[in-house]
């Protein structure tokens, strides 16, 4: 099988925990790939809503060196343009493209835009739950979305190539994006809220724009956006709200985001070595065709169109 998967937390662990992205007792270590004969990985610095100014771009700066530091000697390849990504599909192998959870890693200061660029950043979240320079997240209650420097932003971001996710965006800056994009943009790691209803999930409205607009969501094995009953929440809640996102429409828009290492998951799925079987489980009740889409081909297909 081959996986493409739009959001984890991996890297923010291994560097914040002094640990390896060869960790075995992380939900993605890189050394349980059997199974996976393409695996290509967004791998997300978080920063936390307490990390601000200075210490978000420190933050950031001190995993996207942990990261350079654990590829060195390894085939693992760093992806960064369409080109990469179509040619490690071609061989096989696995890789991985750099991606931020938080505009508050920017400072408030639009040219680090282009700088998260030049690192290889090509992905990053407007925000986390709460409130930065660029607006406001899903948690904030007086919800004000979009800025004029958090506009200026996404203009940036999509002149200089990046793309703009917004889970955890509050439904204001939601649709305040909406309407100035110009380019497709994803919801990297976000369930349906109709399966599941709580406000990081997508309503209806929020998905329809995003198959209209060409983009993506990936779906989300944290155990709150799955099953109102967390405890009760298994892989087959992961299948429902695939189901329901794929009879919206969604059958080219709904891929892996399955925020590991930032999330707790179903107890049936200890982490990455489980995925082929959770594939066999989608082509079960989905079939082969769309199980590969979901699991790899909706965005490769989105990566590819819209990386330079």
């Amino acid at each position: 099988m081959k996986l493409f998967d739009m959001h984890c937390d991996t890297l923010y662990r291994a560097y914040t925990e002094n640990s390896t992205l060869f960790n075995d007792s992380f939900h993605i270590s890189f050394g349980k790939t059997k199974g996976i004969d393409t695996y290509i990985q967004c791998l997300a610095v978080w920063i936390p809503d307490e990390y601000r100014g200075e210490a978000a771009w420190e933050l950031f700066c001190g995993c996207a060196s942990k990261l350079q530091s654990e590829l060195s000697g390894t085939d693992i390849r760093m992806l960064k343009s369409a080109d990469d990504i179509k040619a490690l599909a071609e061989k096989g192998g696995r890789g991985v493209i750099l991606t931020v959870e938080g505009g508050a890693v920017l400072g408030g200061r639009l040219e680090r835009v282009r700088e998260l660029y030049d690192m290889g950043v090509r992905m990053m979240t407007l925000t986390w739950n709460g409130r930065n320079e660029l607006g406001d997240g899903i948690m904030e209650e007086d919800d004000g979305g979009l800025t004029d420097f958090g506009k200026s932003v996404v203009r940036e971001m999509e002149r200089t190539g990046m793309i703009v996710d917004l889970s955890h965006a509050g439904e204001k800056l939601f649709y305040d994006t909406v309407q100035i994009a110009k380019k497709p943009f994803v919801t990297s790691h976000s369930n349906a809220r109709a399966v599941c209803d709580h406000p990081r999930n997508l309503t209806d409205g929020q998905f329809g724009i995003l198959v209209s607009r060409g983009g993506i969501t990936g779906l989300n094995f944290c155990r709150d956006f799955l099953n109102k009953q967390q405890t009760n929440a298994d892989l087959y809640d992961i299948i429902k709200n695939a189901g329901y996102l794929l009879q919206k429409g969604g059958t080219g828009s709904v891929a892996m985001g399955a925020d590991f290492d930032g999330a707790d998951i179903p107890e049936d799925i200890r982490g990455l070595e489980d995925m082929p079987h959770l594939y066999d489980e989608f082509v079960g009740a989905f079939g082969k065709e769309t199980a590969d889409a979901v699991f790899f081909g909706n965005a490769f297909r989105f990566f590819t169109e819209n990386l330079a």
